[in-house]
């Protein structure tokens, strides 16, 4: 249980020091992370009407769901060593006042041009906030269970915000237009500010050394080249010149980044760290529950409207399932994994994960609601949750507090281009064998032009199936081809992250008697004394 102090609030607190009123604290936290992350999904159930007001075309309304992740990932670990350095209560008030003034100038717009670029502004914004709450936990919360705990409700917002996103965006489109999906998050931020200023104490690092300015631009460069690699990847094509030299670019950069930082007397990030297996095989864990996470948003949203012909408040309201296990999870796997130890938490969320896409995989297009999805997505819910706050809390156990923001940064880059590469490398894979079925159904049925048109959207040949029953079996086919080898790939990848943190992750820690849990940074990165085989 979350202890409640009752000191007078203060401006500014000593590192390790007892924290003001900490549940009015971790609320305020995990309001800014709900938002950010609710952000992540909210926009794609808007995405048609965006079409046809903004005119914008299949690539500008990629990059407006993808803009905001690209700066997201980009700059997630520049901006945990910059609120080291200056501040986690200014860091954080300027990341939501930025981020509230953006949606609002978004809900402003009539061009999607405008639209992308206040995108990538928000998705800067978001990389500030995003790192700078998960550190104040670490440094708010001392006491290990305290802290896992603190997590776990964290965990719950995080994950609530991504799987709310459809929800909310349906329920606006429904009563509202477009404009509404931004306007929605300003009063939002509003609030948050006026809970940082209220519940947030100060906390920085007192002996924080110069900013690693070599180390800052080589890392949004890299993780930058990469995102947008990823993201244009289906595009140019996996295989294309442009794709593999974006790789290889990339790739080029982070070598370049792991020489300077082992070079410099105070790097941004100590890359020594990934020699901890708990750091390591920690955030291995969280990119893949995320690809799994956003792979599966992505496929279960076209589903639910297309091949299910749900509206988009429908079909919100139908992942609900997801994100209320998401948060049941979170907390739960965040309480257990100081008492089962990481590793048991970890892998059995990774297994429950990977059993639910293969099962996923054999979904038929008819099948029921009730009786089939809902408990697939309860079973995916648990396991994704289970992984979360467990992982994180490894991650964090590395460094100590006043080093915190950059051990979240890396655990929200890890999130985000996890998620990224989900959604580029399911939506890739999906589309493809997708065309390749319905050219193969609907060969001579329709004219080459036309027929062109259906394999590149499936939102055109739904609107083709209205008036044509044999083009309706065909999307249905052809829909779940797709989805259940994607969701096969999904299934595979997190049991095979299963069967690898069994190796990897760290067992259950047992402090010697008499003594507290030890600290975040406490010790060498190995196993500790004590710990728990098995």
């Amino acid at each position: 249980m979350l202890s409640v102090s009752t000191s007078t609030p203060v401006s500014s607190v000593a590192l390790g020091a007892p924290v003001p009123r900490q549940p009015l604290l971790l609320a305020t936290v995990c309001l800014a992370a709900l938002t950010i992350n609710l952000d992540t999904t909210i926009v794609n159930v808007a995405l048609p009407s965006l079409a046809t007001e903004l005119d914008a075309d299949t690539r500008e309304l990629l990059w407006i769901v993808d803009g905001y992740n690209l700066a997201f990932a980009a700059l997630v670990l520049a901006m945990g060593s910059v609120s080291d350095r200056f501040g986690r209560r200014p860091s954080l008030l300027v990341g939501l006042a930025g981020f509230g003034l953006a949606s609002g100038a978004a809900a402003l717009v009539d061009s999607s041009a405008a639209l992308i670029a206040l995108r990538f502004v928000m998705g800067v914004c978001a990389a500030l906030i995003f790192p700078t709450t998960l550190s104040i936990i670490a440094n708010a919360f001392t006491e290990r269970r305290e802290r896992a705990a603190a997590l776990g409700v964290w965990g719950a917002a995080v994950g609530l915000g991504v799987a709310l996103g459809p929800v909310t965006g349906g329920w606006l489109l429904e009563h509202f237009t477009w404009h509404a999906v931004f306007w929605a998050l300003l009063p939002v931020a509003a609030l948050a500010i006026a809970m940082t200023l209220a519940f947030v104490p100060e906390s920085r690092d007192p002996d924080v050394p110069p900013l690693d300015r070599a180390g800052l631009v080589v890392s949004v460069a890299a993780l930058g080249l990469l995102t947008w690699t990823i993201i244009e990847a289906p595009e140019h094509g996996w295989a294309s010149a442009t794709t593999l030299a974006g790789f290889a670019v990339a790739a080029a950069l982070v070598v370049v980044f792991v020489v300077l930082e082992r070079r410099v007397a105070h790097p941004m990030l100590d890359v020594t760290l990934f020699a901890d297996r708990r750091f390591s095989a920690a955030a291995g864990a969280v990119t893949v529950v995320f690809f799994a996470l956003f792979g599966f948003i992505f496929l279960i949203t076209q589903y639910f409207q297309f091949a299910r012909d749900y509206s988009p408040l429908g079909t919100g309201l139908r992942i609900l399932p997801v994100a209320t296990c998401i948060a049941i999870a979170s907390v739960v796997g965040g309480l257990l994994a100081p008492r089962l130890g990481t590793r048991t938490v970890v892998v059995t969320g990774l297994a429950l994960l990977g059993t639910s896409f293969l099962w996923i995989s054999t979904l038929e297009l008819d099948a029921s609601y009730a009786q089939v999805i809902v408990p697939q997505m309860v079973l995916m819910g648990l396991g994704l949750g289970l992984v979360s706050t467990p992982a994180t809390e490894s991650i964090l156990q590395v460094l100590p507090p006043a080093r915190a923001g950059v051990g979240s940064a890396v655990n929200d880059a890890t999130r985000e281009l996890g998620g990224t590469l989900g959604v580029a490398v399911v939506g890739s894979l999906f589309s493809s064998l997708y065309a390749d079925r319905l050219a193969e159904l609907l060969d001579g049925r329709l004219d080459p032009a036309t027929l062109a048109e259906a394999e590149d959207s499936v939102g055109v040949t739904a609107a083709i199936a209205a008036g044509s029953p044999a083009v309706a079996d065909a999307l249905g086919d052809a829909f779940m081809v797709g989805l259940s080898a994607a969701c096969v790939v999904i299934g595979v990848l997190c049991l095979a992250a299963a069967l690898a943190g069994l190796v990897a992750l760290p067992g259950r820690v047992r402090a010697p008697q008499g003594r507290p849990d030890p600290a975040p940074g406490s010790g060498s990165g190995g196993v500790e004394s004590g710990e728990l085989v098995g």
